[in-house]
């Protein structure tokens, strides 16, 4: 189900930015997403829908993009599509997990492939969790949640 945050004019989105409590304040950082998909509807509604919950998200649109991303901009978890131009998330994936500077970084695969060899393949290159599309914004934010303790 898609909610009704891409419904937003710039007014609501101060407001969301309102409602996110000061991480810097209290001590804290705020936790920074990497969302790796080339389908910009999904892009927009993932992205709005973290920001409106006071994550950062950085954006990469194939899987070379979402590489590089990933080790210069150091994200704390990363949402990664398997079907991707360029590089697909299995190799982005099993890349990063194979460096020891960016393996502990938590990834969700999160793609349309749902049959058991496409999860399987995907425990096997390290990813943490994999949701499919469609999706439940809510199952995905658990998701992130428990992957970065929150």
């Amino acid at each position: 189900m898609i909610p009704a945050v891409l419904e937003k004019d710039e007014k609501d989105k101060k407001a969301e930015k309102e409602t996110c409590p000061p991480y810097e304040a209290l001590g804290r950082r705020v936790k920074r997403i990497l969302v790796v998909d080339d389908t910009e509807d999904i892009v927009k509604l993932v992205k709005m829908y973290l920001e409106h919950h006071c994550y950062e998200v950085i954006i990469a649109r194939d899987g070379q993009e979402g590489l590089e991303k990933a080790k210069t901009e150091k994200p704390d978890l990363i949402v990664l599509d398997l079907m991707l131009p360029k590089m697909d998330g299995y190799k982005v994936c099993g890349l990063l997990k194979k460096d020891t500077r960016y393996a502990k970084i938590p990834v969700i695969f999160f793609t349309a492939k749902a049959q058991e060899k496409d999860v399987k393949l995907g425990q096997e290159v390290g990813a943490d969790a994999y949701i499919t599309k469609p999706f439940e914004p809510e199952v995905l934010l658990a998701k992130i949640k428990e992957l970065i303790k929150e």
